[in-house]
């Protein structure tokens, strides 16, 4: 490919992944403003996201991008991240045979955004999305979305959330059907956050997808729309959910469900595992982790 085509496909990624973390954002601080006066914790003040910028290097010591870190800590969002990141360089020796394309030519250009949500509510899921635009000799698109209820009787493909939500991916992959067959990145979601040394799901599931590179302008305008998707989804689930009471009983089994998270990201994750191999912000890469945790 023209290097030049190359280089405005690299900033049309950046800008989106870029606009969709603002549009995030704010779509995040409107739901902080709209708790009910009656809502449990509705006493305290709403929250605002805070922007961290980073920079990197890779293995050699070279300069190589960096990105924004936004974190908000509020009254209905216990923790949340809304990351985006432009890294590039040098796969190290040892990652590079993991990587398609890194083994002939070592160079890379990586581009995404990362949000991950806990929720001060037992009642209201966590959320994950991810997608990601990554060059080497090859290029694709990768990511996916998925819902965690941390109370076992949400968790059920039932459940008016789970249900809604399957039903958002669903949209999002049948409007680009040539490129993201939805039953493929929904099973491939299901086997992905799947915790083996417990033989249980993480979540409810959602859609992941990775190395997409069939045609530029289908894979980037699908990865736009499962962006677009859970920016109308999640804050409807929040609403629907965030004015319920809670007892401390569901506090203390959200706090176990959490630790669960914690060991996926920790033993499984790749994107957590291609952050910090590819020398990058370990603040921003561990945000995913609850802010509470137990583990009985």
């Amino acid at each position: 490919m023209h290097s030049g085509k190359l280089e405005q496909r690299k900033e049309q990624a950046k800008a989106w992944f870029e606009t969709l973390r603002d549009r995030i954002v704010a779509a995040f601080e409107v739901v902080e403003d709209a708790l009910p006066a009656t809502a449990p914790l509705a006493d305290r003040p709403a929250g605002r996201f805070v922007r961290t910028p980073w920079g990197r290097t890779d293995h050699t010591g070279t300069p190589g991008g960096g990105g924004v870190m936004a974190m908000m800590k509020g009254r209905v969002f216990e923790k949340v991240g809304v990351h985006v990141s432009t890294v590039f360089g040098e796969f190290a020796p040892e990652f590079r045979k993991d990587i398609p394309g890194a083994a002939d030519d070592p160079r890379f250009f990586a581009s995404g955004i990362s949000l991950i949500a806990h929720m001060h509510n037992p009642n209201v899921p966590a959320v994950h999305m991810n997608t990601r635009y990554v060059v080497t000799t090859k290029s694709w698109f990768g990511g996916g979305a998925d819902l965690t209820p941390v109370l076992e009787r949400r968790r059920r493909q039932d459940d008016p959330d789970a249900v809604a939500f399957h039903a958002a991916m669903r949209a999002a992959c049948d409007a680009h059907a040539a490129v993201a067959p939805y039953d493929k990145f929904k099973k491939w979601c299901d086997d992905y956050f799947f915790l083996k040394h417990r033989n249980e799901m993480r979540g409810i599931g959602g859609i992941f997808y990775d190395y997409l590179e069939t045609d530029w302008d289908a894979t980037f305008a699908f990865t736009k729309d499962v962006g677009l998707a859970v920016l109308k989804i999640y804050p409807e689930l929040v609403r629907k959910n965030f004015a319920k009471s809670w007892t401390e009983a569901e506090r203390e089994e959200q706090l176990v469900r959490r630790g669960r998270y914690v060991e996926f990201n920790l033993l499984y994750d790749r994107g957590t595992i291609f952050g910090l191999r590819t020398g990058g912000n370990v603040d921003s890469i561990l945000s995913s982790m609850p802010p509470v945790v137990k583990w009985p």
